[in-house]
């Protein structure tokens, strides 16, 4: 039965967003080139719907968190921890509740799965962002596509740089927890 609400879900997520996407290229006409943007978050928002069905999957050369990642000083050089203190603690929170602790007991490892899935999601959006970032400047649209890499830094970056530390402490939190029992469920005070 929660399958077939997932499969409603996305069936209506996809639709919502094909008609708003009609809507809107009827507005603002079928050549600009914010509706590539457009894509870039239904793309984002309808694989974060589709996740309970099937999730991406990060490719294996970068699927590791480094040791030097786990370090933490290139991050931290680029503001990486303060992206993800204003994350937590501003309302841009609650755009994936799903890779934070809550109140109660909460699986690590389901947690650690969720993180791989949400970092994958944005890999993808960047991957398939990045030509068409290219072909707006190479149309002459150079201010556009300077616009477009700046949400590509903010949208798909660096959630994946805050996502790789989240998941870095994860796999500290998850061995640690490995060694002194087994159990990878935390249990949080109310």
């Amino acid at each position: 039965m929660q399958t077939l609400r997932n499969i409603i879900a996305v069936v209506l997520t996809a639709t919502a967003f094909g008609a708003c996407y009609v809507l809107l290229q009827r507005v603002i006409g079928p050549t600009s080139p914010w509706l590539g943007l457009l894509l870039l978050f239904y793309f984002m928002g309808l694989m974060n719907v589709a996740q309970p069905l099937f999730t991406l999957r990060l490719p294996e050369a970068i699927a590791e968190v480094r040791p030097w990642e786990r370090v933490g000083n290139i991050y931290r050089l680029l503001a990486v921890f303060a992206f993800g203190k204003l994350l937590r603690e501003t309302p841009l929170r609650r755009l994936n509740s799903s890779v934070y602790l809550v109140r109660g007991r909460t699986d690590l490892l389901r947690l650690h799965r969720r993180a791989i899935s949400s970092e994958a999601i944005h890999f993808w959006a960047m991957v398939l962002f990045m030509p068409y970032i290219l072909f707006v400047w190479f149309q002459g649209d150079v201010g556009t596509a300077t616009i477009f890499m700046a949400i590509q830094v903010l949208f798909n970056i660096y959630p994946i740089l805050h996502l790789r530390t989240l998941r870095g402490r994860l796999d500290r939190l998850i061995a640690f927890r490995q060694e002194m029992g087994g159990d990878t469920n935390m249990s949080s005070s109310p």
